[in-house]
């Protein structure tokens, strides 16, 4: 079991920055991925920013050149760095933690953990 805390989401202005991060606790060693999603208000949750431990950290489009996720490993938290934010950035965002693993007929399978979620307002 694997508990997730999301915390740093707040109210800032279009332009400006806000720092995310996620504490986990519990154990970790069989997590292989990690991310953050968002959800904005009727709109389904959506990818932010992805790390497959040992591969590539892949984002959104919208991502691109303005978040960074980082952290994560050893222990520490994982981060989401946002900058440069505009009023369509607004909505929960949501720590992901996932365990995976292979069956024995070699079927990929994968269990995420969730945080609670930050509330993120980026006002005009």
């Amino acid at each position: 079991q694997v508990q997730l805390v999301e915390s740093g989401g707040g109210l800032v202005q279009a332009g400006g920055s806000l720092n995310l991060s996620c504490v986990a606790s519990g154990a970790r060693d069989n997590i292989r991925i990690m991310g953050w999603y968002r959800q904005a208000p009727d709109k389904e949750r959506e990818l932010v920013a992805s790390w497959p431990i040992g591969d590539m950290i892949t984002y959104a489009d919208f991502a691109k050149g303005r978040f960074v996720l980082s952290g994560g490993i050893f222990g520490e938290p994982l981060y989401l760095q946002m900058t440069r934010l505009t009023p369509d950035d607004s909505g929960v965002y949501y720590c992901q933690m996932g365990e995976i693993w292979h069956t024995a007929d070699n079927q990929k399978k994968q269990f995420d953990y969730w945080g609670q979620g930050a509330q993120v307002t980026v006002s005009p």
